[in-house]
């Protein structure tokens, strides 16, 4: 049974199909606007060197998706776009801060005057980032349209992060981000790729019609899929849309589907697979609160992460649970210094046994995917090893401010301010305070 209110639709079908608490949400509109939505990365710096062959810039953006930010940068220093790199993903319906390293000569922060982008600061380095070198994100939220009383929002909020601390922390689903805020299609073009089939990939990111995107990118969308004429959507993509226009540009030269994959940068070509295996984690996490199976308790064919003094998780610190070392494992999640956690399923995540296999063994069945398939023989450059990842997320201390709305009729928003380790969702958190659908679609 589900746990907590019913949740929507779009939830669902991203495998979020739980609740972690079942107290009743405040209701409210998320993301009205960037300024609603504040993230800064807490980052950790690479050595300044002032010899370096890297350039490390912090900087702000507002409503910027990271691939396109980091061509856009590209561009402006006439560089190739694998030369900028960064720690973490950020959202694109929001203010960000953040760090990427680009391995280039001394930059001058006059030719990245580009709109929406304001350059904080920069130094030489000794070395660049790497996808995760950070710990994680500082957020600033702003709810609106909340349509409670201040007390009844203050008591809702506090309710449910009692009851969710209670169970030892809140379901660490994949946010609807990951799959794709306005059109949730990187799992399936994912799934597409992992069934070796990339010029449906490629059909699906053109074309696929999903979510809540609306206006000239629809339409070019809509069109396409009636007439697959390359050249012609060349003129009907709105060119802010830059990666399908790169597509689409080796398509009308009459290249294969295979050879316009690859003109997408790397780094987006691997996030469609590990948003695959990011849906597979949220189903498996629903799978298991659905059956009542706990997140806390170990049990044979599950993984324990270990926790190393700073909170966070070294790679090399799963602890694959058996009947040998069950209340070894127990005894460590017990004391703090291990976190229950499930499959990240890959080329190198090993057979599932125990609850893994119970839930996910029918699932992959049924999509037709092995472990062996994410090796990626149509496309081995974006192979993923597979990983473990936590079941539960900590709840983090929380600063809120109720805004009362005018005539005192009742508050028109509340602000929340928190951190939260990285590869958590945000997202999550306010799914579980609203309770009113999925806050990243708002």
């Amino acid at each position: 049974m589900l746990l907590g209110p019913e949740v929507p639709p779009v939830d669902a079908e991203l495998g979020l199909r739980c609740y972690g608490s079942t107290t009743p949400g405040t209701g409210g509109r998320l993301k009205a606007s960037a300024e609603d939505f504040e993230v800064r990365e807490i980052s950790a710096y690479p050595m300044p060197d002032e010899n370096g062959l890297f350039t490390i810039l912090r900087i702000e953006s507002r409503m910027r998706e990271q691939h396109a930010l980091v061509g856009s940068l590209a561009r402006a220093l006439g560089l190739p776009p694998g030369a900028i790199a960064w720690a973490g993903t950020k959202d694109r319906r929001a203010i960000t801060e953040q760090l990427l390293s680009v391995r280039a000569a001394p930059i001058d922060p006059l030719r990245l005057d580009l709109p929406g982008v304001r350059v904080l600061d920069l130094y030489r380095a000794r070395t660049g980032l790497v996808l995760g070198h950070h710990y994680g994100n500082a957020f600033r939220i702003r709810v609106s349209e909340v349509p409670l009383g201040p007390e009844e929002a203050r008591e809702r909020i506090g309710a449910t992060l009692a009851e969710l601390r209670t169970k030892g922390g809140l379901p660490n689903y994949f946010g609807p981000q990951r799959f794709g805020e306005v059109r949730p299609v990187t799992h399936l073009v994912g799934r597409a790729l992992l069934h070796g089939d990339v010029p449906g990939a490629v059909e699906l990111y053109l074309s696929a019609e999903l979510g809540l995107e609306s206006g000239p990118g629809a339409l070019a969308r809509k069109a396409y899929r009636d007439h697959h004429d390359a050249r012609r959507a060349l003129e009907e993509f709105p060119r802010a849309f830059l990666f399908e226009r790169r597509m689409l540009d080796h398509l009308a030269q009459g290249h294969p589907p295979e050879r316009a994959f690859r003109a997408l940068p790397r780094e987006l070509r691997v996030l469609f697979i590990h948003a695959y295996q990011a849906w597979l984690f949220n189903e498996y996490l629903s799978g298991r609160l659905e059956r009542g199976i706990s997140p806390e308790e170990p049990a044979p064919g599950d993984t324990v992460l270990r926790v190393a003094r700073d909170g966070t998780f070294p790679g090399t610190g799963a602890v694959p649970v058996s009947l040998d070392n069950l209340a070894e494992a127990t005894a460590l999640v017990r004391r703090g210094l291990g976190r229950l956690a499930g499959p990240l399923v890959g080329y190198g995540s090993g057979p599932l046994t125990g609850t893994p296999l119970e839930i996910l063994g029918p699932l992959l069945e049924r999509e037709g995917i092995s472990e062996r398939s994410f090796l990626l023989p149509s496309t081995p450059d974006i192979a993923s090893e597979g990983n473990a990842r936590p079941l539960l997320l900590a709840v983090p201390p929380l600063g809120q401010a109720v805004e009362a709305r005018d005539g005192g009729t009742g508050p028109s928003a509340y602000r929340l301010t928190f951190s939260l380790p990285k590869g958590a969702y945000a997202t999550v958190l306010l799914r579980e305070l609203l309770k009113s659908g999925s806050p990243g679609a708002s």
